[in-house]
């Protein structure tokens, strides 16, 4: 599937739809929007995917989001999100990425080691302690978010 990857400045609707498919506090996602860079993926004019990268240390930057539309999961678009975040980095200048996951995000966990990401800590509880409602994914309850990072 050939993506079109461009800027956005201001969510709509369908934007938070896929953002709060990745992340379930619009509270959290709007802490984070506006200090962010905004990409979403598109197909045949369709919003498939969505990225949110944010500079976080000194030529870290850090992906706080990434979804793709639930219906077209599975066919290549993140590893094409992955790629264009690679590529935006480095153009950027940036030396590493970051990213976080669920303990439980079996799936989103095999993308990113396949992509060279590699396991650097645990943020033990971080889902019980930032999330009102308790997350329930592969039927386990997420507590812990796992840190992942990539040199570029």
């Amino acid at each position: 599937m050939e993506l079109k990857i461009t800027v956005f400045k201001k969510p709509a609707t369908q934007h938070y739809q896929l953002l709060l498919a990745a992340d379930p506090s619009k509270e959290l996602i709007d802490s984070y929007l506006n200090r962010s860079f905004c990409y979403q993926a598109t197909a045949q004019g369709q919003l498939v995917g969505i990225i949110i990268l944010l500079p976080t240390h000194p030529e870290t930057l850090e992906i706080v989001n990434i979804a793709v539309d639930p219906q077209i999961r599975n066919q290549g678009i993140g590893q094409q999100l992955l790629t264009f975040v690679e590529k935006t980095a480095r153009n950027k200048k940036f030396k590493c990425l970051e990213i976080g996951t669920g303990s439980t995000s079996f799936a989103q966990l095999y993308l990113y080691q396949k992509r060279g990401f590699r396991i650097v800590g645990i943020d033990q509880d971080f889902f019980s302690i930032h999330y009102n409602k308790e997350i329930i994914e592969n039927k386990l309850v997420l507590k812990d978010m796992l840190r992942l990072k990539k040199l570029l």
